[in-house]
């Protein structure tokens, strides 16, 4: 689940994104102050869109809203006090953390890219990287599928060339961390940084 607030950008509205789907395949009922969007061809919730958000919720983030059990629990009162019952599933767990290069090989059908397995604590992660200087043995930041970059990106489950791809090896560009190098090329972190904790 990825939350979006802009008051300037899009007026007192509170964006929620459960799941990706076409375009032409999205539909909308209303009630009260919140639209549900669904999937027309199986009926499932992809998000919800509350209006005058600001009179349900205190929010003070612009752009992607952290996530706290404390805002799911608003979000779901919301939901409730105009006419929806269903129950929002969130993983709450850092979406940023400290991963542990455990091998790198070539990709079979690209020169500039490695496939990459990343320690990040509870598991261990299949990620293509293009970043020239990843290696084995290095500590990195992963960005994990759900998380959304400086940018506005959200890292979602993906295919380069053919080869599965769940998350993203970053650079200190991509997080924009003051002072940046402007060369192409991860962020390798000192060896303190301790493997899945979150890299805030």
């Amino acid at each position: 689940m990825n939350v979006f607030y802009n008051e300037e950008g899009i007026s007192d509205t509170l964006l929620i994104a459960l799941k990706d789907v076409n375009r032409e395949l999205k539909s909308f009922e209303t009630k009260g102050n919140v639209t549900r969007i669904f999937n027309s061809e199986t009926n499932g919730t992809v998000g919800y869109n509350i209006f005058q958000a600001s009179t349900y919720i205190k929010l003070t983030d612009v752009g992607s809203v952290a996530l706290t059990k404390e805002l799911v629990q608003s979000i779901q009162d919301v939901l409730k006090q105009n006419g929806w019952d269903e129950t929002l599933e969130v993983d709450l767990s850092p979406k940023f953390v400290v991963g542990l290069v455990t091998e790198k090989v070539k990709h079979p059908d690209a020169d500039k890219l490695n496939v990459c397995k990343v320690d990040v604590g509870e598991q261990v992660l299949q990620i293509v990287c293009g970043g020239p200087n990843v290696d084995e043995g290095q500590k990195v930041v992963v960005a994990k599928v759900g998380a959304v970059m400086p940018s506005g990106l959200i890292i979602k489950d993906a295919e380069l060339r053919g080869i599965a791809s769940s998350g993203m090896i970053c650079s200190a560009r991509e997080l924009d961390l003051p002072n940046a190098p402007e060369e192409k090329g991860i962020l390798v972190l000192e060896d303190r940084f301790v493997v899945g904790q979150e890299f805030k």
